[in-house]
C-alpha cells in the first residue's frame, strides 16, 4: 500500500511539473523586459504539500517566457518561514532550464509565517541589486500567500513602495482583503488576485502581463541622431545564419507638416524605406533623413531556427534641426604674413565647395580661394603684417543653397632683431653690455644673465632687468665664470629676437658668440 502510494505522488508530481519542451511560449514576454522580479513565496506550514507543489508549477508557467539575465529579467525566490531562506538570488541563473531546475528542487521550510523578515530581507536584496545597477530598472515583488496570518506587512510594504518597488500578490485563501489592497501598488485589478489553489493556472497569464507592463522596455535604441542621419542599435536576438531581420523606416512629419505613408507604396518624399539586415547585425545607420523631422522605425526578426514568436521592435525618433556650415569660423596660428582659418561643422555629403574671401580693412583689395567641400581649413599667406584683415568662408551647397560667415584677423606686427651686442670686462667679474636696436615700436629691452653668487653650485642663480628703450648699456656685476649674457628687444606684442654673448673674466679674452635669442628666453632653456 506505502508502495502504490509513494508512486501515486511521485505520478503526480511528473503531471502536475511543466515541460518544457512542450510548453508554448507566449510571443510578448520574448525580447519585451528588463528588471527584477523577486518571488515572496509563502513556504510556512499553514500551506499544505499539494498547495505549495501547485504554487511552484503557477511559478514556473509564470516565468517560462522571460528572456534572464543582465540586460534581461532577473529572478529570484525568497521563502517565508519562521526565518526567511534566499532560496536563489537575482543573479543566480540566466538560462530558463536552470531556473526551472531551480523551482523544481524547491522545497517547504514549514515553521512560522514570519512575512515580516522576509520583507526585511527582500528591502536588502533590491537595494543591493540597485546599486549595482549601472541604470536605475524597474523592480517588482510577486507575493504568494494563502492568507493566513501575513503579519505586520504594512511598515515593510509602505518602505518597498517608496523605493519604487511595484508590489503584486496573489492569495489562495480567505486573507484579509484590506491588508492586501493597502500593500499592492495601483492599479488593484491587475496587481491583486484571490484565487482557489486548484484554478490558480487561469490567472498566469494577466499576472504575467502586468509584470510585462512594469518591465516593458524598448530594445530598439536610438543611441546617435543628427540633422541627417541617425544610428539605431538594438540586443541581438537571432543566431543562425539564415535568420535575417525586416527593417523599415519612414517619416511621421514631413518639413512643411506633411505625413508620410508607411501602409505601401513610397510616399511622395520618398521617406517610405524597407531593407533585410543579416541575423549577427545589431545596429544600423540611417542617411538621407530630413533635418527636424519625426521618424518611425520597425525591426522584424526572422528566424528560421527559432519557431517561437518574436515581437516587433519600433522606437520613434525626431532628428535635429539643420545646421549649415559654417556656423563657425576660428582663427589661429597667426603670423606676420599669414593667418590659418577654420570652420564646422563639417558637411562633405551636402557641400559642394568652399569659397574663401579675404581683404585688409577698411578697402584692401579682395583674393578669393575656393576649396572641396571635404576641407575645413585654409592658411592665408602673403598678407601684410600688423594688418586686420576681414575674412568671409561661404559654403555652396548641392541644393544650390549658400551660406557664409565672416570674422575679422590681425596678422601680427614684425618684431625687428636686436642690432648689435658687445660686452666689455671691467673687472674680475664686472661686465660692461652695450647693444644697438631699433627705435620704431620699441618699448624697452629686456637682460638676463648668470650670477657668481650661489648657495648651490649645481644650481646657478640668474638674474634679468628690464630697461627703457633710451638705455643703450648698462653695467652688470657679481657674474659667473663664463656667464652668458642675453639682451632682447621688447615690442608690444612680444619680444623680437634678442643676443646672446659670453663673458669672460678681466684677464681673458671676451669670446663673443652671436646667438638668435627667443622670445621666451629663460635660465633652464640655456646651455
Amino acid at each position: 500500500m506505502m508502495e502504490w502510494l509513494g508512486f501515486s505522488c511521485l505520478l503526480l508530481g511528473v503531471l502536475l511539473w511543466p515541460s518544457s519542451t512542450q510548453n508554448v511560449v507566449p510571443g510578448t514576454a520574448l525580447n519585451c523586459c528588463e528588471g527584477d522580479i523577486l518571488l515572496l513565496l509563502d513556504s510556512s506550514g499553514s500551506v499544505s504539500s499539494y498547495e505549495f507543489s501547485r504554487l511552484l508549477h503557477f511559478l514556473s508557467e509564470l516565468l517560462l517566457p522571460f528572456s534572464l539575465g543582465r540586460g534581461q529579467v532577473r529572478a529570484g525566490l525568497l521563502q517565508v518561514g519562521t526565518e526567511p531562506h534566499l532560496e536563489f538570488g537575482l543573479d543566480a541563473h540566466s538560462t530558463q532550464p536552470g531556473l526551472q531546475g531551480a523551482l523544481h528542487r524547491t522545497r517547504q521550510l514549514q515553521g512560522d509565517t514570519n512575512t515580516e523578515a522576509a520583507l526585511r530581507q527582500a528591502q536588502g536584496l533590491l537595494a543591493r541589486a540597485g546599486a549595482e545597477d549601472e541604470l536605475e530598472l524597474p523592480k517588482v515583488l510577486v507575493w504568494l500567500t494563502d492568507g493566513v496570518q501575513p503579519g505586520m506587512v504594512d511598515g515593510p510594504m509602505a518602505e518597498l513602495r517608496r523605493a519604487g518597488v511595484s508590489l503584486l500578490a496573489v492569495s489562495t485563501g480567505h486573507g484579509n482583503y484590506q491588508v492586501l489592497q493597502r500593500v499592492v501598488t495601483p492599479p488593484i485589478e491587475s496587481h491583486l488576485y484571490f484565487v482557489d489553489i486548484d484554478d490558480i493556472s487561469i490567472i498566469t497569464e494577466d499576472l504575467r502581463e502586468a509584470i510585462i507592463e512594469l518591465i516593458r522596455v524598448e530594445r530598439l535604441r536610438v543611441v546617435q541622431v543628427s540633422s541627417h542621419s541617425a544610428v539605431l542599435q538594438w540586443r541581438p536576438v537571432l543566431g543562425s545564419n539564415t535568420d535575417f531581420y525586416s527593417f523599415l523606416h519612414y517619416s511621421s512629419v514631413l518639413p512643411g507638416g506633411g505625413e508620410g505613408q508607411p501602409n505601401g507604396g513610397a510616399s511622395s518624399g520618398g521617406q517610405y524605406h524597407r531593407r533585410t539586415l543579416p541575423g549577427d547585425a545589431s545596429w544600423v545607420e540611417l542617411r538621407g533623413l530630413q533635418p527636424d523631422t519625426i521618424y518611425t522605425a520597425s525591426l522584424t526578426p526572422n528566424s528560421q531556427s527559432n519557431h517561437d514568436y518574436l515581437n516587433t521592435l519600433s522606437v520613434t525618433f525626431t532628428t535635429q534641426p539643420e545646421v549649415l556650415s559654417p556656423a563657425v569660423v576660428t582663427v589661429a596660428d597667426s603670423g606676420p604674413d599669414r593667418v590659418r582659418v577654420s570652420w564646422g561643422p563639417l558637411q562633405t555629403e551636402h557641400v559642394q565647395r568652399y569659397q574663401i574671401e579675404y581683404g585688409a580693412l577698411p578697402s584692401g583689395q579682395v583674393h578669393t580661394v575656393r576649396l572641396h567641400g571635404h576641407q575645413n581649413s585654409t592658411l592665408l599667406t602673403g598678407l601684410e603684417p600688423d594688418t586686420q584683415y576681414l575674412v568671409t568662408v561661404s559654403a555652396l551647397y548641392s541644393t544650390g543653397k549658400e551660406k557664409a560667415m565672416s570674422v575679422k584677423a590681425c596678422t601680427r606686427e614684425v618684431l625687428p632683431a636686436l642690432a648689435d651686442l658687445q660686452l666689455t670686462p671691467v673687472g674680475r667679474d664686472v661686465v660692461q653690455v652695450r647693444w644697438w636696436g631699433h627705435d620704431e615700436g620699441l618699448r624697452g629691452y629686456w637682460l638676463n644673465w648668470e650670477r657668481g653668487e650661489t648657495q648651490s653650485p649645481s644650481r646657478p642663480a640668474f638674474s634679468c632687468l628690464y630697461l627703457p628703450p633710451g638705455s643703450l648699456s648698462t653695467l652688470l656685476t657679481h657674474l659667473a665664470p663664463s656667464s652668458r649674457v642675453c639682451v632682447s628687444p621688447v615690442y608690444r606684442m612680444a619680444r623680437g629676437l634678442g643676443l646672446c654673448c659670453t663673458a669672460r673674466t678681466q684677464t681673458d679674452e671676451v669670446a663673443v658668440s652671436l646667438l638668435l635669442h627667443t622670445p621666451s628666453l629663460s635660465p633652464t632653456t640655456r646651455k
